[in-house]
């Protein structure tokens, strides 16, 4: 086998049987605050996959990928996680794989899902990394994240604090740690302020933080602009990565996200233009047929929504 393929291939072998997301199960490992347990991707990148579906009691909160990279001089961490609590817990199961420390913790963007068990890790003594667009983000929502989780995890909220980054950066933000490089890389605008990806160009795979999205629908915000996140996915696309780790979702290739968030992008804005041009308002952008893309987790909550961001977006290009 071409060593091109062979990361491709371990994570496919790795993820044997778990191919599919399925929004209807609101846990998968009752055991523990995690919707799921970890799993390894490939020989020491390893991921906690999150609920395909909007965050609940049920899940924690916990409806994003939470991963960690183990060397032989420790751990990073990709995501803080929603609260405390399921922050503790996914460092719990760490602590069950290796006995390596957790030496950084990196935050894919602002978002609560990311962000908001951050205070967690301070407390263990870890440093928290994040783009500076990130940062301001939640330095400038703190009290509406906080809010907005507390009033779905009710008790599971318990010792969450909004704490800021230690560590912020522009473009990237590299460590070299037990003989492998981890480059945080800001590629430009995506789906939210500050949005970075985490690239291992040993082993040629990519934890994409929420530039890309996999088997659940992707949701657009007031703050996305849509145009700017399709010029930077085709430097995501530069980077050639073999295994995608995606924001949310199984791990996968890069054929797949893109299939579910560039062509995705493309066909919306294409629908919306084609309104636009023909004089239609945002109600008929509601009524774009999205059917195409239905069977994806969260379609029914987000595919009108997104029609009519676009469009209220897009009268101003």
């Amino acid at each position: 086998m071409k060593m091109k393929h062979l990361a491709a291939a371990l994570a496919t072998l790795f993820f044997a049987g778990i191919t599919s997301a399925d929004q209807s199960i609101p846990d998968k490992y009752p055991e523990s605050v995690l919707y799921d347990k970890p799993r390894e991707v490939i020989p020491g990148v390893w991921s906690s996959i999150g609920a395909t579906a909007p965050p609940t009691y049920e899940n924690s909160g916990h409806n994003n990928n939470l991963s960690f990279i183990i060397t032989s001089e420790g751990v990073v961490v990709v995501n803080a996680g929603a609260c405390y609590q399921l922050a503790e817990a996914l460092h719990e199961e760490i602590r069950q794989i290796t006995d390596q420390p957790v030496r950084y913790v990196i935050l894919e963007n602002g978002q609560g899902h990311a962000a908001l068990g951050s205070n967690y890790w301070k407390e263990q003594g870890v440093p928290v990394i994040a783009h500076a667009d990130a940062a301001a983000e939640i330095e400038e929502g703190a009290h509406a994240l906080l809010t907005s989780m507390q009033r779905y995890n009710r008790d599971k909220a318990e010792g969450t604090e909004v704490v800021l980054p230690d560590i912020t950066f522009e473009e990237e933000y590299v460590i070299e740690l037990g003989g492998m490089r981890i480059e945080a890389l800001y590629l430009g605008p995506g789906h939210s302020p500050g949005d970075i990806q985490v690239w291992l160009p040993q082993q040629k795979l990519v934890i994409s933080g929420d530039m890309a999205f996999h088997q659940r629908m992707l949701p657009i915000f007031d703050n996305t602009d849509t145009r700017a996140w399709l010029e930077t996915y085709d430097r995501f696309l530069a980077l050639e990565p073999e295994v995608v780790i995606p924001g949310h979702g199984v791990p996968t290739d890069m054929d797949e996200v893109t299939k579910y968030t560039r062509d995705y992008l493309i066909f919306l804005r294409a629908e919306v233009q084609r309104l636009l041009d023909e004089g239609g308002t945002l109600a008929d952008a509601y009524e774009i047929d999205q059917s195409a893309y239905s069977d994806l987790d969260t379609y029914d909550e987000l595919a009108a929504r997104n029609a009519g961001m676009v469009f209220e977006a897009m009268e101003f290009e």
